[in-house]
């Protein structure tokens, strides 16, 4: 579905224009043409290639989708492939952005997300002595976008483990945080995918050897770089608190077992001392001088009620019962 289709010069929007004039606005030189798509249809990925002589393969990648993140050069042309991602029920869907970028047009292609830009498009031809830096101004506004999205994920991954640190210490709720932390570890494991190779194709587009669309925005991009290193860092460090919470609360099913196991041996001693005087009366050998004793059956329930009364008050000052 095309969203947008738009030229600009020097900053500033010039018409919307019909897929079919783009190539009039692209011959001109002195104007640039923003188109956007969504979900679009195999023909109309063929209607643009065409009119903007779009790469084969870059156009087969955005087609099919399910790219990692990543930019690519083809000739004198870049193919930037982001992931959006957003929070439903709890649960991270993983979207796409791929954007076509040459001397003089910009194409980003949404797939499988629900966000939208034209907040990012509205922002830029409010700022015309930005826009009029070009395609690589839209790239960068693009970018920047989809990153600062993944700010908010970031911080209700942050929420969703304090939430579950502070149950922690819940008896009753050891085990189902286990399976809480393993599901809150795979949340993370999918935002790390998307951020990491970002993180390291974007710092392609600033210091050393930048490609030339991109060289006047080097800036920009580098400011890209940064929010994605600190996503990253923040990301690692709720991996590392996850891991030292699974260990935390293994352990203390561990405890929980551990206690079990001694008020079951205690209770198995308790027992023991009054089985092995029963086995031994029990024995009823013919001169066992207390089978015939007129006190031997109150003495015997009496000692070995004294004894197992002792072990349970040892036990119980140990701390096992």
């Amino acid at each position: 579905m095309l969203i947008n289709c738009a030229a600009y010069k020097q900053g500033r929007k010039l018409a919307d224009i019909p897929v079919e004039n783009i190539s009039d606005y692209l011959a001109r030189g002195d104007s640039f043409v923003w188109v956007a798509l969504k979900d679009p249809e195999p023909a109309e990925l063929d209607a643009v290639q065409h009119e903007f002589g779009l790469h084969e393969l870059a156009v087969e990648d955005a087609l099919h989708g399910h790219q990692s993140p990543k930019i690519e050069e083809y000739g004198d042309s870049l193919f930037v492939v982001v992931k959006t991602v957003d929070m439903v029920d709890g649960e991270l869907q993983v979207g796409e952005v791929d954007i076509f970028v040459g001397k003089n047009y910009v194409l980003s292609v949404r797939s499988r997300s629900q966000q939208s830009f034209l907040g990012v498009r509205a922002r830029s031809e409010r700022e015309p002595q930005l826009l009029k830096h070009g395609p690589s101004y839209v790239v960068y506004a693009l970018m920047d976008a989809v990153v600062d999205r993944y700010f908010p994920i970031v911080e209700a991954l942050e929420e969703e483990l304090e939430n579950i640190e502070i149950s922690m210490f819940e008896r009753v709720a050891e085990r189902s945080n286990i399976k809480r932390l393993y599901q809150l570890k795979r949340k993370v494991m999918v935002l790390k995918h998307l951020v990491s190779p970002l993180m390291e194709s974007s710092g392609k587009l600033f210091g050393g050897r930048v490609p030339a669309l991109v060289a006047n925005s080097q800036n920009y991009f580098r400011d890209v770089y940064d929010h994605l290193y600190r996503i990253n860092s923040s990301i690692d460090a709720i991996r590392d608190t996850i891991n030292t919470a699974i260990q935390v609360n293994l352990s203390m099913v561990a405890i929980d077992e551990s206690e079990v196991n001694k008020r079951l041996a205690a209770w198995a001693a308790i027992f023991a001392v009054a089985t092995a005087f029963a086995g031994i009366w029990g024995m009823n050998f013919k001169w066992m001088p207390e089978l015939n004793w007129k006190y031997g059956y109150p003495v015997a329930l009496g000692l070995m009620s004294s004894v197992c009364g002792y072990l349970y008050y040892r036990f119980r000052k140990a701390g096992w019962l």
